[in-house]
């Protein structure tokens, strides 16, 4: 979906709400941008945001212009950017990749400016416990939690609220992330064959991931 038709309607998904309250011409870091589709929504629903982002290898090719990229380890490396100089952060499924959120934990409270926000989405605990797509469809798409060989363990919303409370953010938020024109989709799907877009459907219908929405504190 082009989030650009949702820039009037941001409240039907629930990371698209977040963006949308980004202060304007505001500066927004999106943490652990891989292939990009990320930042490409957010660039489509507000424009005017100077985007910045750091992924471990990603895709800065794919990533919308003037994007400013910088390469880290995120388990080891300091951000390079200035303290307090981010309106806004997106961390969106990457928790689940990463042995120790420590160092990300404080480094993220560093860059965010006084007020400022963050937004995490990870999948939620329930996903180890889904089926696999079965047949021709296996392999294709992450229903389950270890469908993703790179996932290396849920990360629970409670404890991720408590790591960023020791590195100095509040929490604001927290609940299940969806976009409710898939969500609403799903029962057309439910004869059709395996495709993207009937899994896709099938996720936010069940509440795939939980987010969490922390603010720094003045």
């Amino acid at each position: 979906m082009n989030w650009a038709r949702l820039r009037h309607f941001s409240w039907l998904d629930t990371r698209a709400r977040f963006v949308a309250a980004t202060p304007q011409g505001g500066a927004l870091l999106d943490v652990g941008s891989s292939d990009g589709e990320t930042l490409g929504h957010i660039h489509e629903l507000r424009p005017d945001l100077r985007l910045f982002s750091v992924d471990i290898a990603g895709k800065p090719e794919n990533y919308p212009p003037g994007c400013e990229f910088r390469r880290a380890n995120l388990e080891t490396d300091r951000l390079p950017w200035a303290d307090r100089s981010m309106d806004a952060i997106t961390c969106m499924h990457l928790v689940e990749h990463l042995q120790d959120l420590n160092l990300l934990s404080t480094e993220l409270a560093r860059v965010l400016k006084p007020g400022g926000r963050i937004y995490f989405e990870t999948p939620h605990p329930k996903t180890v416990a889904l089926p696999s797509p079965s047949g021709p469809a296996a392999g294709t798409f992450t229903l389950n939690f270890y469908d993703d060989p790179t996932h290396i363990r849920p990360v629970g919303i409670g404890a991720l609220a408590q790591k960023l409370s020791s590195a100095g953010l509040r929490v604001v938020d927290s609940g299940t992330s969806r976009n409710w024109l898939f969500a609403a989709s799903w029962p057309l799907f439910l004869l059709a064959p395996a495709s993207r877009r009937k899994y896709t459907a099938r996720v936010h219908w069940l509440g795939w991931s939980s987010f969490l929405i922390a603010q720094r504190l003045p």
